[in-house]
């Protein structure tokens, strides 16, 4: 997890905190972010948990509060319909304690995405490249949704059978690893024309943490630009 009070464009390996699961930083300095228990509650509840994120994108975030469901207008909203995207509405506050941690974590369940309904949105994936993804996609279907809507007619919809007849065409594993491919290159072009090296904290991290977190589960803390993904048990970061 990074230490609160950086930016994510100031991540570097030795600004990354190893939290336990009761949230103690293990290693690292700094002060830990709070809402660590969506993420080790997510962890622990799920077997093929390998990355989890969580995020207040603002088109996710308005779609939920809006009270409308994501329909599948778009490629990406297959990736997630059918089923709904499930709602998470004990509450809008942080996700401070490990009980909120599990509600959130039941609310989510087998699911790639949860809405936290007038706070933010979590996905998970077996792997951090693919709940990465996964939130981007999330973020660009309520986009699409939401430009559906400013034409002022009656929208349509892929029906459950060609949604998911899509979602094996386009969002297979390798097309997933595609898209993480292409986040990772886009931010080393945007860092070397900001001239500024692009560290392996900030490869494995930075591609799709957006605002707030993203959880892996692995065995150490990023150590070189040769082995981006060596992280662990579990590395988190966070906005400010």
């Amino acid at each position: 997890m990074k230490a609160s009070g950086w930016g994510l464009e100031e991540i570097t390996p030795e600004r990354v905190q190893l939290v336990s699961p009761s949230g103690e930083v293990l290693q690292g300095t700094g002060g830990r972010h709070s809402e660590y228990p969506i993420h080790t509650e997510i962890m622990a509840a799920r077997a093929d948990g390998g990355g989890v994120v969580h995020t207040h994108s603002p088109y996710a975030v308005a779609l939920a509060a809006a009270g409308q469901p994501l329909l599948p207008v778009s490629h990406a909203a297959t990736y997630f319909v059918p089923p709904e995207v499930p709602r998470f509405t004990d509450t809008a506050d942080l996700i401070l304690t490990s009980d909120l941690g599990k509600r959130v974590a039941a609310s989510l369940g087998s699911a790639s995405a949860v809405f936290l309904v007038n706070h933010g949105i979590v996905t998970a994936g077996p792997t951090l490249q693919v709940a990465t993804v996964a939130a981007v996609l999330l973020e660009r279907a309520a986009h699409q949704q939401w430009i559906t809507h400013g034409f002022r007619s009656w929208p349509t919809w892929s029906d459950a059978p060609e949604a998911l007849s899509k979602r094996d065409h386009i969002y297979h594993p390798q097309a997933l690893d595609q898209v993480w491919n292409y986040l990772v290159r886009r931010l080393e072009r945007l860092s070397h024309a900001h001239g500024s090296g692009l560290t392996s904290t900030t490869r494995t991290l930075a591609g799709g943490c957006h605002d707030r977190a993203v959880t892996t589960r692995g065995r150490g803390l990023p150590s070189s630009r040769a082995d981006p993904m060596g992280c662990g048990v579990p590395i988190l970061c966070h906005g400010l």
